[in-house]
């Protein structure tokens, strides 16, 4: 900005503000009424998503058909059950890296590396990976390549042929990310949040080292392929194509498959964090990134509803009282939110997440404590049970806004078991929370002294220390990474 354009502007704000102090108290803006509030605000349309066509088969399998005419594409998914919970403990990282490799290695016709030049001359895709309970398979391409693709996808799915050489490279890239997992203190804090939710060892803690992963070889892929292909596979496709065709040819190559194998049941146990404060020192960074954890629940809990609305108002957005606390009023916090968590077949975790300057880390803290804590002291409003409905339920109608996301969420239904209503019955028991809802829910749920703090920061600047935080002796955690010993077999030999 030239300096002739300066003092334009100051002399502008100058008069502005003269202009402000001559005008009565009454006609200032702050203290004018405010019309937007007065904007009628209409009620949400039913809920009513176009819902896909589910096909049982008699083997168990399950078809789900989702028509789309908007645009030339199709789109499908086989979601097989089996993940890195169901990992061998002296192999963990093995099912990320049969998703790596499966795509990688290609089949018997075709190998990777042909896959993807033909593939990305067609705008086509076809990808492989794996979660904490499944591996998937996904595919798209433009109408007229539907066939084609197809092929290529269930050629892959049926018969892969992993590549030592493949294999190798996942086993790099993996690699690679373990030796750099402690780069980033969010991501540090996230890891060992978990870790005290569930336990160190637990499997939906634990994590892939570089002696576990350098244990896995080829036979194990081609292992862990038998053993999760013959399970209740899931079969989605959604996009612009003929119904009565694409049924014809999913049951082409699906009805003949063996009857599906149900996993064992699991018997994992939850016994949730040790309360106390632990601490992680990083000294390269300048904030803390403070997590208050314990232990959530089950999606299918008829209390989640309302655990939503008590979730909105503990730390949900900007008028949340986390928010409006300890961010807006008290200025300690970059960032502060979260809540009571909640997964399909498995407890989720409580979690409250605070950023801040290491030096307002103790503060900071105690204030997130102190809201967490007033969720069963502090009366619930009516105002806020409004607000939280409202941010709810209007954000609700645009995570299944289209034909394809209401297709995901009826799969993931599907796969743990939930009813096929499930997403209408949320929304009704969201509607119906009522201030007595959210008290008796906080009562039973929220318990302070379950708790465990965890603070990753750097040490020399939070001051005063975690000490403060009145949790009794700090913990440090450990978060070196362990590196394999070089030669420990020669050194065993005489």
């Amino acid at each position: 900005m030239t300096t002739l354009s300066l003092r334009i502007v100051c002399r502008v704000l100058v008069a502005g503000a003269a202009f402000a102090a001559m005008v009565p108290p009454a006609l200032l803006p702050a203290q004018q009424s405010k019309p937007w509030d007065q904007i009628p605000i209409p009620a949400l349309h039913p809920f009513n998503p176009q819902q896909p066509r589910r096909i049982a088969l008699k083997n168990g399998i399950v078809l789900f058909l989702q028509e789309d005419h908007e645009l030339p594409f199709v789109s499908g998914s086989v979601f097989i059950p089996g993940g890195s919970r169901d990992e061998d403990p002296a192999k963990v990282g093995l099912v990320d890296l049969y998703g790596q490799a499966w795509r990688t290695s290609g089949t018997e016709k075709m190998g990777g590396d042909a896959m993807d030049d033909l593939l990305e001359s067609k705008a086509a895709h076809i990808e492989t990976g794996g979660d904490v309970d499944s591996t998937s398979l996904s595919w798209d391409s433009l109408k007229g390549d539907t066939d084609q693709v197809y092929a290529l996808a269930m050629d892959l799915l049926f018969h892969p042929k992993f590549s030592a050489e493949k294999l190798d490279l996942a086993k790099q890239q993996e690699a690679t990310g373990i030796v750099r997992r402690n780069d980033d203190e969010g991501e540090i804090a996230g890891r060992e949040a978990a870790k005290l939710a569930y336990g160190a060892s637990s499997p939906y803690a634990r994590q892939p080292e570089l002696s576990t992963i350098a244990t896995v070889s080829v036979d194990d892929l081609k292992a862990w392929h038998d053993r999760t292909i013959g399970g209740k596979l899931i079969v989605a496709v959604s996009g612009d194509f003929d119904p009565v065709a694409m049924e014809a040819r999913l049951r082409a190559t699906f009805d003949a498959l063996p009857t599906a194998k149900p996993l064992p049941p699991r018997h994992d146990a939850f016994p949730g964090p040790t309360p106390g404060a632990y601490f992680i020192n990083k000294q390269d960074v300048n904030q803390s990134n403070v997590q208050i954890v314990g232990l959530g629940t089950l999606r299918s809990n008829p209390d989640v509803p309302v655990l939503a609305v008590m979730n909105d108002i503990l730390g949900g957005g900007f008028g949340s009282r986390l928010f409006q606390k300890v961010r807006t009023e008290l200025g300690l916090a970059y960032a502060v939110g979260g809540g009571y968590g909640y997964s399909y077949d498995h407890p989720g975790t409580f979690r409250v997440v605070v950023m801040t300057k290491s030096a307002s880390t103790v503060d900071a803290t105690k204030a997130a404590e102190a809201e967490i804590a007033g969720l069963t002291t502090r009366p619930f409003t009516q105002e806020e049970l409004k607000r939280a409905k409202d941010d709810i339920l209007n954000s609700f109608l645009f995570l299944y806004d289209t034909r394809e996301k209401v297709l995901a969420e009826r799969v993931r239904l599907e796969f743990y078991g939930y009813p096929a209503d499930y997403l209408e019955t949320y929304k009704a028991g969201l509607e119906k929370v009522t201030v007595p809802d959210l008290e008796r829910v906080a009562k039973k749920y929220i318990h302070p002294d379950k708790l465990a703090v965890l603070v990753v920061g750097n040490q020399p600047e939070i001051k005063p220390g975690l000490e403060a935080l009145d949790l009794g002796a700090v913990h440090p955690v450990d978060i070196t990474i362990p590196m394999p010993q070089q030669g420990a077999a020669a050194e065993k030999k005489p």
